[in-house]
């Protein structure tokens, strides 16, 4: 599969298999639960990475992100940042400035994560600006994971609470399954010199 399209149709997508992630998924909420994603995390040169943000529904109301999603070659992380008494550390966690963090339209989230916790944003990927460069006019991780990895990621947890105090077996993996695409595109992006 070395062609894509520039543009796919919303049938299109819909006709495609539908795609969650399956491998291990690690809701860290203790220091020690750190601990073990840190080792694992620093080992990688690309790691995927997305955030989940509380809906809203009144005009000129928003909230800071309350879950960050990092993707392995061996599992998916999910930090719940409001459950966390240590969200300071959780930069310490993320990649060095050697490795890569693929994400799909990540700006807005990065700038207000910020205002969680600081940080240094090195080395992230935006696998919608490169997709725009190499000539594909839609760029959301749905119909990126349609158009280069044959598969369609359901959507149906995208305005659910991700304030709340326990996740749903649903949100979690609709979660991994987010961060895991983007760490999938990233690899296909490099196979197809997009990158």
């Amino acid at each position: 599969m070395n062609e894509f399209r520039r543009t796919i149709s919303r049938g299109d997508v819909n006709d495609l298999p539908i795609r969650r992630y399956e491998g291990a998924v690690r809701l860290i909420e203790t220091p020690e639960d750190l601990q073990g994603a840190m080792a694992d995390i620093r080992q990688e040169s690309v790691v995927g990475l997305d955030t989940e943000t509380r809906p809203a529904f009144r005009k000129g109301e928003s909230h800071l992100p309350c879950l960050v999603q990092v993707a392995t070659a061996r599992a998916v992380y999910l930090f719940p940042l409001q459950r966390m008494d240590f969200p300071g550390r959780l930069p310490s966690c993320w990649p060095t400035r050697s490795s890569s963090r693929p994400a799909v339209s990540l700006a807005h989230d990065l700038r207000q994560l910020k205002l969680v916790f600081p940080f240094e944003p090195a080395s992230v990927v935006d696998l919608g600006d490169a997709a725009r460069h190499g000539g594909v006019g839609q760029s959301g991780v749905r119909n990126l994971a349609a158009n280069f990895l044959g598969f369609r990621i359901p959507k149906g947890n995208r305005t659910s609470n991700w304030a709340a105090r326990h996740l749903s077996p649903s949100q979690i993996t609709y979660a991994a399954t987010d961060a895991w695409a983007c760490r999938e595109l990233y690899l296909r992006f490099r196979e197809l010199r997009l990158l």
